[in-house]
């Protein structure tokens, strides 16, 4: 489904939600604006966001194992502390949640409050669709998973632009993006299939409005 300016379209997917804990999972390659959907959405309908960026492994623990120079391929993340929290999700109740801040080394822990009474819940992250056994949990305890997607050229610029406000040079940035970013694009290209929905952002202001 391609997604207008206004974003009606996601408003009337959002509406036609149950009135009751739903997590809703938002995957795609990065830079598809899977933040910028999730905030918007956020805006939109006040509900709380666990991104999946939270549960990076520490820059030290990424060290040992060798995985640094790799951080947010798949094996950098802690998919089972991830699904771990959006099982507390789905049991109801307040649920503490880790964040993080591109631009700092770390996940900050319990920094994002899901209060019990909150109906709907947004995650998004890269793999809450890949094929592999350490990333079913997640999906498993996501009720609906839409796959983003974008522009090429705009998403690789975003990525550009996202590693030099974190102090890169733009040598080293677009060598980034290619070394790493684009490898696990591929990844999460290949699952989109298995997605509930796939939305189309390129044409999106970034705002939703609803139809009603």
């Amino acid at each position: 489904m391609r997604v207008s300016s206004d974003g009606h379209e996601i408003a009337a997917l959002v509406d036609a939600l149950p009135s009751c804990r739903f997590v809703l999972g938002l995957t795609g390659a990065p830079g598809a604006g899977k933040s910028t959907l999730a905030a918007a959405l956020a805006a939109a309908y006040a509900c709380p966001v666990v991104p999946m960026d939270g549960f990076h492994r520490s820059n030290a623990e990424l060290a040992a194992m060798g995985l640094l120079e790799h951080k947010g391929a798949p094996d950098t993340f802690d998919a089972e502390a991830y699904a771990g929290v959006l099982r507390r999700l789905q049991c109801g109740g307040d649920v503490l949640a880790p964040s993080f801040e591109h631009g700092r080394p770390d996940p900050e822990p319990d920094t994002i409050h899901v209060p019990a009474e909150a109906e709907l819940v947004v995650t998004e992250g890269n793999y809450l669709l890949l094929d592999e056994p350490r990333w079913h949990g997640a999906r498993r305890e996501c009720d609906a998973v839409w796959h983003l997607t974008i522009d090429d050229a705009l998403r690789r610029d975003r990525l550009v632009a996202r590693r030099l406000a974190a102090g890169q040079d733009p040598e080293e940035a677009r060598a980034w993006v290619e070394r790493v970013d684009q490898p696990n694009a591929v990844l999460v290209e290949a699952a989109a299939d298995a997605a509930d929905e796939r939305l189309d952002l390129s044409g999106w202001s970034g705002v939703i409005i609803s139809g009603d």
